[in-house]
């Protein structure tokens, strides 16, 4: 039982069980690796060892309330969620599109080879590819939405930024981590490519159909309530 295990725990130990359950239930993800802006290198974070050093009593003690904690070795990931679909978090779609959009990004770099479970771009990549895949309304985009999108990711453990300041209205250097693939499945994102394709055929028949009819019909555009949940 985790509760023996507990019990056999120093005092030090049950201080940082307490201290970390409460961390995974508001950040929903930690990874193995984390950036040092001062070093400029990665190193194994002490949180992430800690959780894995009492991964099964903080397992059980999360299962009897109806949490599921998960750890993925490959990736270095470890993620908490609701066996029941509650205690969820609604991103607004200017974030959703975001983060979809660092998803791709992040698939691209894992099929050139590199072989790397985190993938360093930056906010004007991000955007940029946003606008050609056409997800940006009338082509731009707010330093309020993306300073928020930002935030509430890193704020996950989805991205970090990469400088030791805060994040700059202007944009910032952007590793995302392998938490990335725990959001979004591998289907998630195919999904998401395939009425990218349908859009743009959409758009281009559209075009060619009246120039005075230039805008898509309003069923077939990203609907602008559409928000994307994640589990805390």
């Amino acid at each position: 039982m985790w509760t023996e295990t507990y019990e056999a725990l120093s005092n030090y130990e049950k201080g940082e069980f307490r201290r970390l359950c409460n961390y995974l239930l508001s950040h929903t993800y930690i990874v193995r690796d984390m950036y040092k802006p001062e070093k400029q290198w990665l190193e194994p974070a002490n949180d992430f060892r800690m959780i894995n050093r009492l991964f099964v009593c903080m397992r059980g003690y999360f299962a009897i309330s109806g949490w599921k904690l998960e750890k993925d070795e490959n990736y270095g990931v470890i993620s908490l969620t609701n066996e029941f679909g509650h205690n969820r978090v609604r991103f607004d779609r200017f974030t959703t599109l975001f983060l979809y959009t660092c998803r791709l990004i992040y698939e691209e770099e894992r099929e050139t080879g590199a072989n790397l479970n985190i993938v360093r771009t930056d906010t004007a990549t991000v955007v940029e590819k946003m606008r050609m895949l056409g997800l940006l309304e009338k082509d731009k985009t707010t330093q309020k939405e993306r300073l928020e999108a930002q935030r509430t990711l890193a704020h996950f453990n989805i991205i970090q930024k990469t400088e030791a300041a805060a994040w700059h209205p202007d944009g910032n250097g952007i590793l995302v981590l392998p938490s990335i693939l725990s959001i979004i499945s591998n289907q998630s994102i195919n999904d998401m490519m395939i009425e990218l394709e349908e859009l743009g055929t959409d758009v281009s028949e559209s075009s060619e159909s009246s120039e005075s009819d230039n805008q898509l019909d309003a069923q077939s555009q990203p609907n602008e309530d559409d928000e994307n949940e994640i589990t805390y």
